[in-house]
Order: structure tokens, then C-alpha cells, then sequence
């Protein structure tokens, strides 16, 4: 029995539509479990461009033999159950162990392979039949195959746009499973013409295995649920209570599978992080030589500095680019964000906040948008560097913090160069002497217009009792920064993913 061209392309625009959407969605279900890095978006691309090329493969041997409406029903029941199997694949394969030493890249290729294979093989089946069905005359197949498969990459734009655009954010990625699988049966149950008398026998085996496997799962639905309080179109959101290592209580705020920060709901002054120890130790520095302090933070996060600030500093203007609505509404119902709060939040793109409207200028720039080993490039390029010298008043500073290597990493000589040609001014600090250390730490880099009096800021932090930081001799930070990665960041050429990939490959998440 023939498909008309116009069914054809319908039904292979909407499972183009679905696996693109389900390519999207995988990147947030993994998120909470392997993180989101060049690793894991270059494994579900592989993964489901494997499935798709596989399925094809497939999908023709099945066409020349047992094209059919029947046949092309069962791929769609097939592909609607393998989705929903996937809620059941990830709860299986992340609650697994795998051996110790087991290499992080492998375990997100076998993650995204347990997970996502198996309903992009069976959609991509789909095609080909459908070819086979709608096909009468060789003489047309170009205009035929051309038409369908034209229509394939309609649905796949469809997909792409409606998933980053609408899906994620109004309905969460688990819903959207749901949703997927549920439209994959009612096409089975259509284009199968199941609903057909002469079908009914068929139908009914169709329509019990359908309901052994469906009704046992949709009922215990709670157990498949995403691991956040709130999925945003960013970030997995977790908050929970825990104790620092001195005991005090905090709430920690985890963005997709990092702690991002520690809040004392009681003490707003707690810090928990050493590089915001360093940040205020810099910034009661400056506060003895000024008053009225401007300051701006490039990521709001758990918000725990900036409500510092405001706890310390009454008189101080304090400002926030948080790119995530989301991670602000989080901060004010579970961080102890005031609602009254004096700190002003900017729910934007710190490139596109700097490059509105001019505002007044900055005593203090504080870079906090890097989550860890997540990194947007764009904040780290030499372009962004001149915006935030743009923002800064004459004797203004601009930190952030990095984690990397000193002896070998890549991203933090490679940041501090880019830094240097913008600023004539940029030093290396720490949380004790963490360039002494051969692993991983986290680091501060401070860029001015201006010379930082590092010799009078140690002396007021020893007179205070505050210690905490260290400064890296700026002769031994210029030899560093002549032997180590020379790789200029610019818009046009900012490979931080690469940078930052040993290090994430090597704490083996």
C-alpha cells in the first residue's frame, strides 16, 4: 500500500523533529552526571549521528523487504518506547558503578551511548520505509527522496529551535521525554493503521504490550524525575543544607553536578570559598582609601559575595550579571537574598550588559561567570577584556577567579598574556602559595590601570590579621607567563574548551 508524497513528508518531518529534540534534551540530562564540557556535546552528537546512520542502514534492508504501514507503525511504537526508556537508562546507568580508574571520556561515550543509541537507531529506520512507501515511479525518486528527505531536515530546524527555544524552559527536560514518547505512539497508532478492522488483531497485541510496558512505568513516574529543584534553561539547580569544614551551617547552591557556592543564611559576612576570602581582603583594602564603593559582579551564582558586600560596606553599589533568571529566583527563595536588597541584578549576557547602555564606572569588577571547568570564552577574550577596562574608573580593579594548573596548565598563562595586553597591570594570587602545588587550584588574577601596592596590602592584612592571600612575585609571574601558553584569546579564536580539557579529563568526574 502506497503513502501519498504529502503524508511521507509529514511523517518524516516529525521524527526528524524528534530526535533533535531528544540530541537537545540529552545535553541537560547529562549535565547533572558528566557536566557539560566539549567532551559530553561532542559524545551525543557522535552517539546519536551514530544512531541515525545505523538506523538508516538498517531501516533500507528493512524497506526492501517488509515495507508496510504495519512495518512503519511498529518503528514508531518502537521509537516512542525507546524514548520513554530513556528516563529508565539514565536512573540504570548512573546509579551503576563503573571500575576504579575508569576514563571519564569513556564513561560519558558510554553514558550517552546506553542512553540515547537505541531510540535514535529505531527513528532512523524510519525513513528509508517511508521512501519505499511513497516511491511509485523510479523515474521521480530524485524529486521523491529529495522532497522527503528536505522535509527530514524541516523537522530537525523544527526540533533544534523548538527545544532551545520554548521546550526546555516551559516544560523541563523529563516532561519532554514524556511528551516525545507519547507523539511517537499516536504516529504508530495512525500511520500504522492499527485503527483499521482488518488490523484489530494486531492492534490488540500492539495495544497490551504497549500498556504491560507504559502503565508500570507512567506510574512510577516520581522515581524518573530530574535531579534539581529547578531546571532552567541553563543549569541543573540543586540547594541543599550542609556544614563548612569549621561546622558552621550553609546552604550549598549546585549548578548541574559543581557546587557553585556556600551560603550562611544567618551571617551574610560567611565566607566559604578562598578566592572570596582573597576578593575581600582586596576589597578592605581599597575601602580604607574610598568610600561609596561601585562594584559589579559578572555572575551572581549563590549570590554569597555580593550579599557579603552589603553586609560589610552599607554604603557600597552593588550590581549583578546573571545571565540565569532562574539561579536570581533561587538566590531570593532559598539563598537569603533579601527581597529589600540594595544589590541590583541584571538578568542578561555580560557581553550584551557592557555593550548597552553606558552606565558609571567601577571601583571593583569582579569575574565570577566561570563555573569551575565550564567556561564561557566569550568573557575570557581579548575584546571583553578592553570592555570591562571600559567600565572601570581610573584606578578600578578587575578580578577573577581560575581554576587550573600553575606548572602546567594551559587556560590560566593563556588568560593572564590575553589580560596584559588590555591592562599594564595584572598579578597572580592565591589562597596561600597554590603555585607551589602540583595539582589543580584555584587561582586569583587581578588586572589595573594602575599599579596594585601589593607590599602595602600585605602589611595592612598582616596589621589586621586577616592574612590570606598571597601574591606571586611579579618577576617569577613574567618568566611564567614567557615560558608557558602564548595563546592570545581573541572573538576570533578562543579554544577554551581545549584548554581546559586535560584538567577535566584528568578529576575524572
Amino acid at each position: 500500500m502506497r503513502t501519498s508524497l504529502l503524508k511521507g513528508n509529514f511523517i518524516v518531518f516529525v521524527s526528524s523533529t524528534c530526535i533533535l529534540v531528544i540530541e537537545l534534551v540529552a545535553g541537560r540530562i547529562m549535565a547533572p552526571y558528566v557536566g557539560v564540557s566539549l567532551y559530553t556535546w561532542t559524545s551525543i552528537i557522535g552517539v546519536v549521528l551514530a544512531g541515525i546512520s545505523l538506523g538508516n542502514f538498517a531501516g533500507g534492508k528493512l524497506a526492501d523487504r517488509r515495507a508496510s504501514p504495519g512495518v512503519l507503525g511498529l518503528l514508531f511504537f518502537g521509537g516512542g518506547l525507546t524514548t520513554l526508556g530513556i528516563l529508565l537508562a539514565t536512573a540504570w546507568v548512573t546509579a551503576t558503578p563503573l571500575p576504579t580508574g575508569f576514563p571519564l571520556v569513556a564513561k560519558i561515550v558510554v553514558f550517552t551511548t546506553v542512553i540515547f543509541f537505541l531510540p535514535c537507531f529505531v527513528l532512523g529506520m524510519v525513513s528509508p520505509v517511508v521512501v519505499k512507501l511513497t516511491l511509485k515511479d523510479l523515474g521521480e525518486a530524485g524529486n521523491v527522496v529529495g522532497m522527503i528527505y528536505a522535509c527530514g531536515a524541516a523537522g530537525s530546524i523544527v526540533g533544534t529551535f523548538l527545544t532551545g527555544f520554548l521546550l526546555i524552559s516551559s516544560m523541563g527536560t523529563r516532561s519532554i521525554i514524556w511528551l516525545v514518547g507519547l507523539v511517537l505512539i499516536l504516529m504508530g497508532l495512525y500511520f500504522g493503521e492499527y485503527w483499521k478492522v482488518w488490523q484489530k488483531e494486531r492492534a490488540s497485541v500492539v495495544g497490551i504490550v504497549i500498556l504491560a510496558y507504559g502503565l508500570p512505568f507512567f506510574n512510577a513516574r516520581e522515581q524518573f524525575k530530574a535531579p534539581c529543584v529547578v531546571e532552567s534553561d541553563y543549569y541543573c539547580i540543586n540547594v541543599y543544607d550542609t556544614k563548612l569544614s569549621d561546622g558552621s551551617p550553609v546552604r550549598a547552591l549546585v549548578l548541574d553536578h559543581l557546587i557553585h557556592s556556600y551560603n550562611s543564611l544567618e551571617d551574610p559576612k560567611l565566607l566559604g570559598y578562598g578566592y572570596e576570602r582573597i576578593y575581600s581582603e582586596v576589597t578592605d583594602n581599597l575601602s580604607q582609601r574610598k568610600s561609596g564603593l561601585r562594584a559589579l559582579f559578572l555572575g551572581g551564582g549563590g549570590y554569597t559575595y555580593p550579599r557579603h558586600m552589603e553586609a560589610v560596606y552599607p554604603d557600597a553599589s552593588l550590581d549583578v550579571v546573571e545571565i540565569d533568571p532562574a539561579v536570581t529566583r533561587v538566590a531570593y527563595e532559598w539563598l537569603g537574598l533579601a527581597p529589600d536588597t540594595r544589590i541590583r541584578t541584571f538578568n542578561q549576557d555580560a557581553r550584551l550588559f557592557f555593550n548597552g547602555t553606558p552606565r558609571e564606572k567601577y571601583d571593583l569588577v569582579f569575574g565570577d561567570a566561570f563555573n569551575d571547568l565550564s567556561i564561557p570564552y566569550h568573557l575570557t577574550t581579548r575584546e571583553f577584556a578592553e570592555l570591562i577596562k571600559g567600565q572601570l574608573k581610573d584606578d578600578g580593579i578587575y578580578m577573577a577567579n581560575i581554576i587550573d594548573k600553575f606548572a602546567n596548565g594551559l587556560f590560566l598563562p593563556a588568560y593572564m598574556n590575553t589580560l596584559k595586553l588590555v591592562f599594564p597591570y595584572v598579578y597572580l594570587m592565591g589562597p596561600g602559595p597554590a603555585w607551589e602545588f602540583g595539582g589543580p587550584s584555584t587561582f586569583v588574577v587581578l588586572a589595573s590601570l594602575k599599579p596594585f601596592d601589593v607590599e602595602a596590602f600585605q602589611a595592612y592584612a598582616n596589621r589586621e590579621k586577616s592574612a590570606f592571600t598571597a601574591v606571586l612575585d611579579q618577576d617569577r609571574l613574567e618568566d611564567y607567563l614567557t615560558e608557558n601558553n602564548k595563546i592570545i584569546l581573541t572573538d576570533d579564536y578562543a579554544p577554551v574548551d581545549n584548554l581546559v580539557a586535560p584538567l577535566f579529563v584528568e578529576r575524572g568526574y
